[in-house]
């Protein structure tokens, strides 16, 4: 099984958007769809305070009726944010993000924040390996060794 740090060494563009708890809704969906991502941590200086989703938007503004404008992020946002660690696999990553519903983990190296996985990294990686593996299969049987 691959490492969450070798996932992040494989990811191009591995840059960890954040906004401050303090931005508005609207801000961090327009940052969302700039880059093209489906999460956002939130920082209050370089401490973790939590993590927008798409979900979060989709539950505490669109559903209640509130302006994205003129909510802020902190108000919204995920405060308990599950976190993995660089050594661990994709095996424990995919089963938290199973037993807990989530899309996207955090990467913490002792306080820092050092990337971010989503549910598609951990499924490419599978994807990877296992392609890897026919190929070895498919070597040993038709004697290509």
């Amino acid at each position: 099984m691959a490492t969450v740090a070798e996932i992040l060494r494989s990811k191009i563009g591995s840059e960890v958007y954040r906004v401050a708890p303090t931005d508005s809704v609207l801000h961090a969906l327009r940052m969302m769809a700039d880059k093209e991502v489906g999460a956002l941590m939130v920082l209050d200086g370089e401490k973790i305070a939590g993590i927008f989703t798409e979900r979060d938007y989709a539950r505490k503004v669109a559903l209640e009726g509130r302006s994205s404008g003129d909510t802020p992020v902190s108000e919204i946002m995920t405060r308990a944010v599950r976190f993995v660690h660089p050594e661990q696999t994709t095996e424990e990553c995919m089963a938290l993000m199973t037993e807990h519903r989530l899309r996207h983990l955090p990467v913490v190296d002792g306080e820092r924040l050092v990337g971010l996985v989503s549910i598609g990294d951990l499924v490419k990686q599978v994807i990877s390996q296992q392609q890897f593996v026919i190929a070895q299969m498919e070597q040993y049987i038709t004697g290509g060794w």
